[in-house]
């Protein structure tokens, strides 16, 4: 993946390695607020049918876990249904995506928590 760090406003092209149609997405932040952990983006172009589709992503610490706290994290999105494609086919496919960085995201947090 290539992307920059930036603020709200700011641009990543993702080359998507999930396995789906698909090889590439661009991307736009739309709002980063690290105080309340949340992060909101929209998907503005690449080689897939996500078409108007925004991801909200929160994090909080889950204190109830033995033995210390654990982050639960929460993705919703909205995305428009495609005319050439049904409610469920496009529900899968932003799931099955949302999957994959989830785990990213797991593994990435896993390692930092090592070091």
């Amino acid at each position: 993946m290539r992307s920059g760090c930036g603020g709200a406003g700011s641009v990543r092209e993702v080359e998507v390695v999930s396995g789906l149609p698909a090889k590439r997405s661009t991307e736009r932040l739309d709002r980063l607020d690290e105080d309340f952990h949340v992060m909101v983006f929209s998907i503005i172009g690449g080689d897939h049918k996500l078409v108007n589709y925004q991801s909200t992503t929160t994090m909080y610490e889950d204190e109830t876990e033995k033995g210390g706290g654990r982050t639960v994290v929460f993705e919703s999105y909205v995305v428009d249904i495609p005319v050439d494609s049904c409610e469920e086919d496009t529900c899968a496919f932003a799931d099955t995506i949302i999957g994959c960085n989830l785990k990213s995201l797991a593994k990435i947090a896993e390692k930092m928590a090592c070091t």
